[in-house]
């Protein structure tokens, strides 16, 4: 058994990988620059958990998704792998403990987000690091053809000048041909190296349904499959009124998004995982590093804005590789508002530079003061001081992070922390003279581990309940020991933060560059025009439109879709139907007779006519004045 065969089987007990794991552990562990395409659900993780902790030193993982780092580190721990995450909302001597653990303490994994890089306290303990390899998730990010690109991650270019020999892993599910190529450029790869699983899903039965009674029909849907389903839509408002929904017509069901306490979060999400609930009613938060493999079901009561946010939610549905379905409710509302979306994501340049200047006005800013600051943020009570719209102000700041201006964090969700600074020789003399504390110290130290080498994360609640005491109490004895210097404690904190990521600038001086915004909305409206041109097909297979946008291109009919179910009750012969619909498309680059045509499909003898006949009734070719057909 190989070395990281070893690995695997000590710290997660598998006898071998899934499809692809092994040649990305491989390729990486081999110190080459490594891009591993995975499907969503495809174990991403264990390709650089692995490799890492069989190498001395410390992985460096950059991602964007906080609470996935929170969740892998968790798990990590669980595991006992030493790990840690650095991201906004921690205070400088907490960072500061987690970059010493990493030099000192043996760490294996350090978490960052990609803003962290440029931050100096990260860059003055880089130089002392024994860095193993660094990896990028979610990558497209680094591409501005990528469809979440943030100018954050350009700053993993800069930290490969300071590891030259670090290889570098990055992964991503989702990334079109362009995006491939572009984040193996930008991530400076030694030489071009993809590790790639084909997009295909066929256990997945991809559906589209037109309707206007989104509701009645989510409800025939869910109760026609027997196991768990996930419910995508587009507000934290939504999720509770379908939530509520399902619930009258017999389907237990849960709602969940990113305004819910940890603790409901966790609730929530542990009822679903243990099918005590048939449904979770969502936002796009959730999904991410929750790793159920026998979803059945994903429905979207909204489309997405893209392509690829939607490939990658439909695809939580079915990663045992058992039947399941990947619906979309789809309206002609919803055409309006994808195209709407592309305006309101993108204010008028005066306007973003207004909220800018507003911004530093609130947080009372000088000009050329404020790099790394970091600020909360109540969103509300700047938009009723400034007069702001909401919706304005939220992206108005998304554009201001992408030109690398500032880091705006919408929900961190942050819980109690604790260190103990009084060391352990002086905490014993301390409970000895102070014996109304020392019940409660051991309590803390029976019930945690870490707290004299990092901050702990506390649950005040769960102290309270195996204490049998009220939760007041808790506090009162936690923020006595931080009085007297024993322990310092940070409460928990669930608010936005606005990080500078450089000085205040002065409005006049401001740019935002073509490939932070002319760039990104004509790129966005190339992806709301794919994901509108998706729902509305239906001459093309679905999974065959999906895997042609992400390049492949000789892709064959599924014979699940909607699309491909009603050629069959057509009598089409879905073998036969993907070769005839290239050739009459080949043939009608030019306006060709019907006459002229059949002449050209003979070969097809009288087959090829229902697959015309199926490509005229759905529009895709059409007679000009001239009784001529042509491609539409």
């Amino acid at each position: 058994m190989d070395k990281y065969l070893k690995v695997l089987k000590q710290y997660w007990g598998f006898d071998g990988y899934r499809a692809m794991q092994d040649q990305i552990v491989q390729s990486i562990g081999d110190g080459k620059d490594t891009l591993g395409l995975m499907p969503t659900g495809g174990g991403k993780s264990i390709t650089f958990q692995v490799p890492a902790l069989a190498k001395e030193g410390v992985c460096i993982v950059v991602t964007p998704l906080v609470a996935l780092m929170k969740d892998q580190v968790a798990n990590l721990k669980k595991r006992g792998i030493k790990a840690v995450a650095v991201f906004s909302g921690l205070s400088r001597e907490e960072i500061n403990i987690a970059y010493d653990n990493c030099i000192f303490g043996d760490y294996k994994f350090l978490y960052l987000s990609p803003e962290r890089l440029s931050t100096s306290l990260f860059l003055e303990k880089l130089v002392h690091f024994n860095v193993s390899m660094i990896v990028v998730d979610e990558a497209h990010c680094i591409s501005q053809w990528g469809y979440d690109f943030r100018p954050s991650y350009l700053k993993i270019a800069e930290l490969r000048s300071e590891l030259p020999d670090v290889p570098v892993l990055a992964l991503t599910a989702t990334a079109t041909p362009k995006t491939v190529e572009d984040i193996q450029e930008r991530l400076l790869f030694k030489e071009k190296n993809v590790v790639q699983k084909g997009f295909e899903r066929d256990n997945l039965a991809y559906i589209v349904r037109e309707t206007e009674d989104k509701l009645n029909q989510l409800v025939k849907i869910v109760k026609s499959i027997n196991g768990c389903s996930v419910v995508f839509v587009r507000n934290r408002k939504k999720t509770k009124e379908y939530t509520v929904w399902l619930r009258e017509n017999g389907i237990t069901a849960h709602n969940y998004h990113a305004g819910l306490t940890q603790e409901s979060k966790d609730q929530r999400q542990k009822d679903w995982m243990e099918d005590k609930v048939q449904v979770i009613v969502c936002t796009n938060a959730f999904g991410m590093g929750i790793d159920k493999p026998d979803v059945r079901l994903v429905v979207h009561m909204d489309a997405p804005d893209s392509i690829e946010a939607y490939f990658q939610e439909a695809g939580r549905a079915g990663r045992d590789g058992k039947k399941a379905y990947a619906v979309m409710l789809w309206s002609n509302a919803d055409k309006v508002r994808l195209k709407k979306n592309v305006t309101v994501s993108f204010p008028e340049k005066e306007v973003v530079f207004r909220v800018y200047d507003a911004l530093g006005n609130f947080f009372q800013l000088a000009s050329g003061h404020g790099a790394d600051l970091v600020y909360d943020f109540d969103m509300v009570a700047f938009c009723s001081a400034y007069h702001f719209n909401l919706l304005t102000v939220f992206n108005s700041l998304k554009i201001l992070q992408r030109a690398g201006y500032i880091e705006y964090e919408e929900e961190c969700n942050t819980p109690s922390r604790v260190h103990f600074i009084a060391q352990k020789t002086d905490l014993y003399r301390f409970q000895v003279a102070n014996a109304q504390f020392d019940g409660f110290i051991k309590l803390l130290l029976r019930s945690y581990t870490g707290f004299f080498t990092e901050y702990v994360a506390i649950n005040e609640q769960q102290l309270a309940n195996r204490a049998n005491a009220n939760i007041k109490l808790v506090y009162q004895y936690l923020n006595k020991l931080n009085h007297l210097k024993i322990i310092r404690y940070i409460p928990q904190k669930k608010t936005p933060l606005i990080r500078y990521v450089q000085s205040r600038e002065e409005v006049r001086y401001m740019k935002l560059p073509d490939e932070v915004y002319k760039d990104r909305k004509k790129d966005m409206e190339y992806r709301v025009s794919a994901m509108i041109d998706y729902c509305d097909y239906t001459h093309m297979c679905r999974s065959k439109f999906l895997l042609n946008y992400f390049g492949q291109k000789n892709a064959k009919n599924c014979g699940v879709c909607d699309v491909c179910i009603e050629k069959k009750k057509r009598g089409i012969n879905s073998d036969l139907s993907n070769e005839m619909e290239d050739k009459i498309e080949e043939h009608l680059q030019q306006p060709m007779s019907f006459s002229e045509l059949e002449d050209m499909m003979k070969s097809y003898q009288k087959e090829w006519i229902e697959v015309f006949n199926w490509m005229a009734d759905n529009q895709v070719i059409y007679p000009n004045d001239d009784e001529k057909w042509l491609l539409r």
